[in-house]
């Protein structure tokens, strides 16, 4: 069994998504992050970051008692490792999944994640700050697209952890400004991750869990406000 602390942001969905391809059977510890609730000691103790999604493995390989993990690219490593599914086996394939995998957790994340911020949620709209954000997202998508490009359904060719990470980014892409017809290999390869069952399952979950997302003016805060303190 996994329990998954979970919310309902892109990088929770990345877990959701391997969890509901693999079948391993897993409990959801909601963990409201515009309540604060992500500052509770017990969650704290398995992930140090404050940040969602974290994991804790009862059966972990190997034996032994509990594993936790946190950081979404480490949970989906993990879990692709422990099931030996959503990444290639060999050499050559194992690492060309991890340097898309890797993309997304310096790249794409990222700077989507400051578009998101200074486009949404900004008390005030600062023009550079925006046309960065946007323009670096813009730049990113492309990248995604030309590796598409060569026909391939998928990042990696075969179905991966790859794909699970990089698509919840680009759900949002309205809100990121950008038009996915300007990327018609991406928009394909978008089409079919959204098309598998498991995809649509994991959002359903998000869904029912978070039925109605707000960022009021007290979770900004929460959210944005933190700094070295928080973590002392």
């Amino acid at each position: 069994m996994i329990d998954l602390y979970y919310w309902t942001t892109p990088n929770g969905h990345k877990i959701t998504m391997f969890l509901e391809e693999s079948g391993l059977a897993y409990s959801i510890k909601p963990i409201n992050i515009s309540k604060g609730e992500q500052f509770e000691p017990e969650f704290l103790k398995i992930a140090p970051n404050n940040r969602i999604p974290a994991i804790v493995d009862h059966e972990p390989v190997g034996g032994g008692g509990p594993l936790s993990v946190f950081e979404s690219g480490a949970i989906l490593l993990y879990l692709a490792d422990k099931t030996k599914k959503f990444i290639p086996q060999d050499l050559r394939g194992r690492n060309e999944c991890l340097q898309w995998l890797f993309w997304q957790m310096g790249g794409l994340g990222p700077m989507a994640g400051q578009n998101h911020h200074f486009v949404q949620y900004a008390p005030q709209q600062l023009p550079y700050a925006i046309d960065r954000y946007v323009k670096e997202t813009s730049r990113l998508y492309g990248v995604l697209n030309k590796r598409l490009s060569d026909g391939r359904d998928y990042i990696c060719g075969e179905y991966s952890i790859a794909d699970m990470a990089a698509y919840p980014w680009v759900v949002p892409h309205e809100k990121q400004r950008q038009d996915l017809k300007l990327f018609p290999a991406l928009e394909g390869w978008f089409i079919r991750v959204k098309s598998r069952a498991a995809t649509n399952k994991a959002y359903e979950l998000a869904r029912s869990i978070n039925v109605v997302p707000t960022v009021d003016e007290k979770a900004k805060a929460i959210l944005f406000g933190q700094d070295a303190k928080t973590v002392r």
